[in-house]
């Protein structure tokens, strides 16, 4: 029982299976301590050949030995004990390197305990012993069946070989004559069959003897695998045991190659939740080093059946799943919805698109992806406290040792992977993102996170940012949505009831970083076109304070890259904001702190900011107008000439653009702008300009579907302002571009802007109407 309970110390797989673990844990822990106590006995005696008797016969050697033993034993086997004060002792001490020196020292001490009794016996009693401390050997390396099989094969083929020598040897007495010579062939093809059951024994005990040192190269692939703690250890050893039953099972010369990152995936197409959490975590650590992940993606987008394994697992949510839950998002996450371009390899979703069958696949995943959006707290790791005494021990087992695992890193989060994988999918197809909307809950799910207030305990401020961050990229990319889908996912987006209070708060938090600000005003651009968003925006008067103050603000920041385009995004809600919308134009003209005509005035000078500002600027006049002052009117006429030189000289959109202005100024200060025509001579030439951009600009198209319209809105005003321009619109031919604008009705005339084929924001007055208006004054003259 000794034996057997020290065979289970040196090798723990040959344990009993049916033993419970309590009992397994104290034979465990105490046996050493016991075979020790049990050698106790035999170390003041000595047994000679002559006698069997035993005798008292002291050595102080052995005893020094016999001492050092039980001490060494008996402080690992006290390491061992479960109490605080020990553990936090030993850790102080060793830290957690005493876990794998521990077991080196307790194996080492058990060999030093068998082969101890060889000292107490003489002559053929010591041979007696060492058969003996073979035999215990033996019975300790059931774990590994190749060594007692080995041992039978040397002593069987020994045994053989010992029966057939003679007859090599010429000792034939009892041969028949007449079979001589088959006899002969008979007895050379035993010896070279046992010769090769003797070498076989041998090879195998060598394998065996070499098996022991192991741990080595075992230890040396946990590091350059990148693995760390003990659980990349335990990678390693079921790494090694699964290569072992390859080989074993396959040629020997030519075994089947198995690389980690196979063994990894291959563990995920287990039916073991503990193989596939390893898995799992392997090929997360495999995703994260250059040299590996190139493969790593190559066995995964290769293998639909792994594929299809990862997206299911995003669909188990029980408690004990959070984990492989958690690995399963992050392996789906970048590396394959983007692909390599090391790899050289499609996205996954790419290969989707090309090959029909694995269409469940993509849409699996879909489904399953708003289980990532359920939070969870991540596991914490505390830091080893390292001894200074022991530093100079630290560096020298540096090369043996595995490093500790690292920490979780910010993208850890299960919700926030989740969102990534949500925004690949989205970026992918659109009816991604229609299907996307469907699922109950996800999309206020998603807003919820945009919240400063979260639910969520245990993330930390860069987790929070990280995660609202997002949630807000992902609503931007379903409102930036074209075509009739955009229309219903912005409807679907702008039916939350408290999205716009989370905006606010995002614009109103002084910590709110750019990046934040700006996918928030891009957001709120894109929820202004829906029905009376803009109005519901409106009335928080602060988002068009913090929308203002970024547009108009002249600070350091503002120069910047990511300045400017905060500037742009801003500047852009705003012009949705006023647009057909009194009240927004009027709390923009009230807003503190700043001269907004002024300002708008400025911008349309510098070139980036120009047509922003101009569209601005027109939908005051239009709106507004009534509110403006006289210093206001001033300030407007200050930029006639420099819009008027922009539109000889613009096309498309931005022709479209300062023709609006221009005939929103000449409606609020006719005679600043005839003034301006006259002092410049150019007002037959403007007018051959507005009448040639007509003709030229027949076919409408959703770049500037309103460019005929401001055109003949400009015509009307200048003719109402004063007659004499009905003369110069008569000589230039303007009834029959009336007539052929009359004979071409277009219906993308009817929208302010289009989002891929979807129009948006209809004119309260027909194109049509505006026509008619236009040739009764040409006939008044």
């Amino acid at each position: 029982m000794v034996i057997l309970v020290i065979g289970t110390v040196l090798f723990p797989e040959t344990a009993i299976p049916p033993m419970c673990n309590p009992l397994r844990h104290t034979l465990s822990l105490w046996s050493p301590v016991v075979a020790t106590l049990l050698l106790c006995p035999s170390v003041p005696y000595r047994v000679d050949d002559e006698s069997i008797i035993a005798r008292i016969s002291f050595s102080t050697p052995k005893l020094t030995v016999y001492l050092v033993l039980f001490v060494v034993v008996l402080l690992l086997t006290v390491s061992r004990l479960q109490f605080p004060a020990i553990v936090k002792l030993v850790d102080w001490a060793l830290g957690n390197k005493i876990v794998f020196w521990r077991r080196v020292i307790m194996n080492l001490c058990m060999l030093v305990a068998i082969v101890m009794p060889i000292f107490t016996f003489h002559g053929i009693a010591r041979m007696v012993m060492i058969i003996f401390d073979i035999f215990v050997v033996m019975i300790a390396s059931f774990g590994n069946l190749q060594i007692p099989a080995a041992v039978l094969r040397i002593v069987l083929a020994l045994w053989s070989l010992r029966v057939i020598l003679p007859y090599v040897h010429g000792d034939l007495e009892n041969v028949d004559q007449n079979n001589l010579g088959e006899q002969k062939n008979l007895v050379k093809s035993l010896v070279i069959f046992f010769v090769m059951v003797l070498g076989q024994g041998i090879l195998y005990i060598v394998g065996g003897i070499l098996e022991i040192f192991s741990f080595i190269l075992r230890r040396s692939l946990t590091r350059h695998a990148g693995f760390r703690g003990p659980q990349g250890l335990e990678y390693v050893n079921l790494y090694y045991a699964y290569v072992f039953d390859k080989c074993m099972k396959g040629a020997v010369l030519a075994p089947e190659k198995t690389s980690l990152i196979t063994f990894a995936v291959d563990s995920l197409n287990s039916g073991s939740p503990k193989k596939q959490l390893y898995g799992l975590k392997m090929l997360h650590i495999f995703l994260e080093k250059d040299p590996l992940k190139t493969k790593a993606i190559s066995e995964l987008t290769t293998s639909i059946e792994t594929m299809t394994c990862l997206i299911n697992m995003l669909g188990w949510t029980s408690e004990g799943d959070k984990d492989i839950r958690l690995f399963a998002a992050k392996e789906l996450k970048d590396p394959l919805l983007d692909g390599s371009p090391k790899a050289k390899q499609d996205s996954l979703i790419q290969q989707v698109n090309r090959n029909g069958q694995t269409s469940p696949m993509l849409k699996r995943l879909k489904e399953l992806s708003k289980y990532c959006l359920i939070p969870r707290k991540e596991p914490t790791n505390m830091d080893e406290q390292n001894s200074h005494v022991l530093r100079c021990w630290k560096r020298i087992t540096k090369r043996w040792s595995v490093p500790e695992e690292e920490p979780s890193t910010d993208q850890d989060i299960l919700p926030l992977l989740g969102m990534l994988i949500l925004d690949k999918l989205a970026s992918f197809d659109l009816e991604n993102c229609i299907e996307i909307s469907r699922a109950t809950g996800l999309i206020s799910k998603i807003i919820e996170f945009t919240s400063s207030r979260t639910e969520m305990t245990n993330i930390n401020e860069t987790q929070q940012a990280l995660l609202k961050g997002s949630s807000l990229e992902l609503l931007r990319r379903f409102s930036s949505t074209k075509g009739e889908f955009g229309v219903i996912l912005r409807q679907k987006v702008s039916e939350n009831l408290f999205l716009l209070n989370h905006l606010a708060d995002i614009l109103d938090d002084s910590g709110s970083s750019q990046e934040l600000r700006e996918l928030t005003s891009e957001l709120l651009r894109n929820l202004a076109m829906v029905g009376n968003t803009k109005e519901e925006i409106g009335q928080i008067r602060v988002i068009i304070s913090r929308l203002m103050h970024a547009f108009l603000s002249q600070d350091a920041l503002s120069s910047t890259d990511s300045g400017q385009r905060l500037r742009m995004k801003s500047g852009q809600a705003l012009t949705v904001l006023a647009m057909e919308s009194a009240d927004n134009c009027y709390v923009m003209l009230e807003e503190p702190g700043y001269a907004f005509i002024k300002e708008l005035t400025l911008m349309i000078h510098s070139d980036r900011y120009r047509y922003v500002a101009s569209i601005l600027l027109r939908n005051m006049c239009v709106h507004a107008r009534p509110k403006l002052c006289s210093s206001d009117l001033k300030e407007i006429s200050y930029i006639v000439r420099e819009v008027l030189e922009g539109i000889m000289d613009a096309e498309g959109t931005e022709l479209e653009v300062l023709v609006g202005l221009s005939s929103q100024i000449c409606k609020a200060t006719p005679d600043g702008f005839a003034r301006e025509l006259e002092h410049g001579q150019i007002k037959e030439a403007f007018v051959k300009r507005l009448v040639d951009a007509l003709n030229s600009n027949m076919i409408p198209n959703a770049h500037c579907p309103g460019i005929r319209r401001a055109i003949v809105e400009h015509a009307i005003y200048m003719m109402e302002s004063n007659t004499v321009y009905t003369s110069c619109f008569k000589n230039c031919r303007m009834m029959e571009a009336l007539l052929m604008v009359e004979r071409t009705p277009s219906r993308t005339e009817k929208y302010r802007f289009f989002s891929g084929d979807a129009g948006l924001m209809e004119h309260s007055i027909l194109l049509s109407t505006l026509v008619a208006e236009a040739k009764e004054l040409m006939g008044r003259e």
